[in-house]
């Protein structure tokens, strides 16, 4: 069979991209190819599950516009589904006079991007927190949690109750464009469609470079280790609470976050993984390291980070270094508070120069589009981000 198109990858984004394509174009073949047996087991499925407001992000960017559209539109799209979710909103709390200054800067930024919030003096904060301290905070009712495992099965659901096949433990190893279409090689056999989109994480780059591309950025892994609080804890806090984020480190900083399922997680901190897949300290390989090392942007972030990143690397061995981070603002958590939880990995694209790649990135051809960096709030905001690649496959059609 030829298919009108061909989607690789069975995370969140993948299944909105395949469900919309079934919604727009309902008489056309689509197939989904995914190489795990089920869908969301990667990026999808290891994350703290937060329905994200868009508090970070710079406005006017993608990343700020998809996450305001995606927090709408995931919650409707979980009330349409009968999927559970909680909107718990998110308290970021100051703890040094410093992060108060920072949490002004957030405060105008967040006024920017629309979104409705409150501010709270050190009183405020402790009535509506009372294990959390901190000089203030800001409070986003609209953040909640969910499971994006769940919405990404109801999204595969509705791809094939309107037509769409599924294919799982199909890894793509060879793509051909050619001037009629793409012809996809897997360890299932060969597949051929029209147009192509690729939704594929952490190997979204080897994607590009089997069409003979060569990327201006590389796939760096970083892996976010998570502590989960003793079931006693289950109600240490009625919100989502981060902390104030340092401009100069890349990553958010570990908070404690309530999960869909009632317990409370602590994290994650950011170290960089020795595999692409790399979710365990012992994930280790030999070809991805090597690219890492011998890729100069990734050796430029590593030089520019080192400090923060020798830290993170400490605290990952080291319980009372992380515990640390978190007491900060929640200070009668302890060590025996802290058991371990499945860890996460981040595909964060880094460019030549050696600059992180913050916003998404999309690389196109004529028959093809790839989603090439979907950093955090990319669960939120598949839905919209979903729409936008549409969008590109609209032009395609019509050219």
């Amino acid at each position: 069979m030829i298919y009108d198109f061909v989607i690789v990858g069975g995370g969140i984004i993948g299944m909105s991209v395949a469900m919309q394509l079934m919604d727009a174009y309902p008489g056309m073949k689509v197939a989904l190819l995914e190489k795990e047996a089920t869908a969301g087991q990667h990026q999808t499925g290891h994350n703290s599950g937060v329905i994200h407001a868009g508090v970070y992000y710079t406005p006017g960017s993608l990343k700020a516009k998809f996450c305001f559209e995606g927090n709408k539109a995931t919650k409707a799209f979980c009330d349409e589904n009968g999927i559970k979710y909680d909107i718990c909103g998110k308290l970021l709390v100051a703890t040094t006079p410093l992060e108060m200054e920072r949490m002004k800067a957030l405060w105008e930024r967040t006024e920017a991007n629309g979104l409705e919030r409150t501010w709270l003096d050190s009183k405020e904060l402790q009535e509506r927190e009372p294990n959390i301290t901190g000089f203030g905070g800001i409070f986003f009712p609209s953040s909640g949690i969910v499971s994006y495992v769940e919405v990404t099965q109801a999204m595969a659901r509705r791809f094939q109750e309107k037509g769409g096949s599924i294919f799982y433990s199909t890894e793509v190893v060879g793509l051909v464009e050619h001037s009629q279409g793409m012809i996809i090689q897997t360890t299932k056999g060969q597949y051929e469609s029209r147009y192509l989109v690729t939704c594929s994480g952490l190997m979204s780059d080897k994607l590009v470079k089997m069409l003979g591309i060569t990327p201006d950025f590389v796939i760096c892994p970083f892996r976010g280790e998570y502590y989960r609080l003793r079931s006693q804890h289950n109600q240490i806090v009625k919100h989502l609470i981060y902390p104030i984020p340092d401009p100069s480190v890349p990553f958010l900083g570990v908070h404690l976050t309530r999960m869909i399922d009632g317990s409370v997680t602590v994290g994650p901190n950011a170290v960089l993984a020795f595999k692409r897949e790399g979710y365990t300290k012992t994930d280790i390989s030999i070809d991805d390291i090597a690219e890492m090392i011998t890729h100069s942007g990734i050796r430029k972030v590593i030089y520019k980070n080192l400090k923060t990143g020798l830290v993170e690397m400490k605290n990952s061995f080291c319980k009372g270094g992380y515990l640390k981070l978190v007491q900060k603002y929640c200070p009668k958590l302890t060590k025996e508070d802290l058991s371990p939880y499945p860890a996460g990995v981040r595909a964060q694209a880094v460019s030549n120069s050696g600059d992180l790649i913050e916003d998404f990135l999309f690389v196109n051809t004529s028959r093809s589009v790839h989603v090439c960096n979907a950093p955090s709030p990319a669960a939120t905001s598949a839905i919209p981000i979903g729409a936008h690649i549409l969008e590109k496959v609209k032009e395609m059609l019509e050219s």
